[in-house]
């Protein structure tokens, strides 16, 4: 498997997702993520069952900023914080959630549904153990299962989401990391559990085509401020000129012959 680390990679026009392929060749790939979403294509499956996450609070680790995203990472040594049911085969370990966002609050999501574009995506990601360990999963089909969150601004902000923002200032720039005990990011889901599923990749390079996506429908609210904060990181470390992090999603991608399926109507 390619090193990320080693051939650098970003969302700037030299180094960015139409560049990626250069170096990670499967992000051409005929499975890649993330799609667009669109009704008119999207098949109700019954059979589709409820999804559950099972999280324990005291599995959160550490909150960073690896200049690409804002990452929150779980102990998944056990079966400790666990998502199972809906498409997945058995039980998936959670091992890091991390956040996509626009440089402006009417983009930054990388799925789309029916056009529109939502001004963050939350991605809890989440390996299968029946696999020795997470690097071996990414390497199977049914290695990872990420479910997707997106963030929409409006005017009743999720009260939860302050946890993880009020951390931002302590890992302002790429490199810093702070300790993230007892967070249940089950607290974040919208009320409804509906969601759309189907096979796809990871949206960041190597772009390996091992993830059940489970897209959640309904978005959760966000405030423009939470946004702004999001925003407020730098790409860069201390020691460099500070560069706004914005705008790390990437453009969707082809779907070719997938299958979406909806556990809804």
């Amino acid at each position: 498997m390619i090193n990320p680390n080693y051939y650098p990679w970003g969302y700037d026009s030299d180094n960015g997702p139409d560049q990626w392929h250069k170096n990670y060749p499967i992000a051409k790939g005929r499975h890649q993520s993330p799609i667009e979403i669109n009704n008119k294509e999207v098949h109700y499956d019954r059979s589709l069952l409820p999804w559950f996450a099972s999280y324990d609070p005291g599995a959160a680790k550490t909150i960073l900023n690896n200049g690409k995203t804002c990452r929150v990472v779980f102990d998944d040594s056990f079966d400790r914080s666990v998502l199972r049911g809906g498409p997945l085969p058995g039980v998936y370990r959670l091992r890091q959630l991390h956040f996509h966002w626009g440089s402006s609050d009417d983009h930054g999501s990388e799925h789309v549904v029916n056009g529109v574009r939502y001004a963050g995506e939350l991605h809890l990601l989440h390996w299968n153990p029946k696999y020795s360990n997470y690097l071996d999963a990414v390497r199977r089909t049914d290695g990872i299962a990420v479910l997707a969150i997106f963030l929409q601004v409006g005017e009743t902000p999720k009260p939860e989401m302050k946890r993880i923002l009020e951390e931002i200032n302590a890992i302002k720039t790429k490199g810093k990391e702070a300790p993230f005990p007892n967070f249940d990011p089950s607290i974040l889901f919208p009320k409804s559990h509906d969601y759309w599923t189907y096979h796809g990749s990871f949206t960041t390079p190597p772009c390996e085509e091992c993830i059940t996506w489970i897209i959640l429908r309904d978005p959760i609210i966000v405030s423009s401020d939470q946004m702004a904060k999001l925003r407020s990181l730098s790409k860069n470390a201390e020691n460099e000129p500070n560069l706004p992090l914005v705008d790390n999603w990437r453009p969707t991608q082809p779907r070719y012959f997938r299958m979406v399926s909806a556990s809804f109507l």
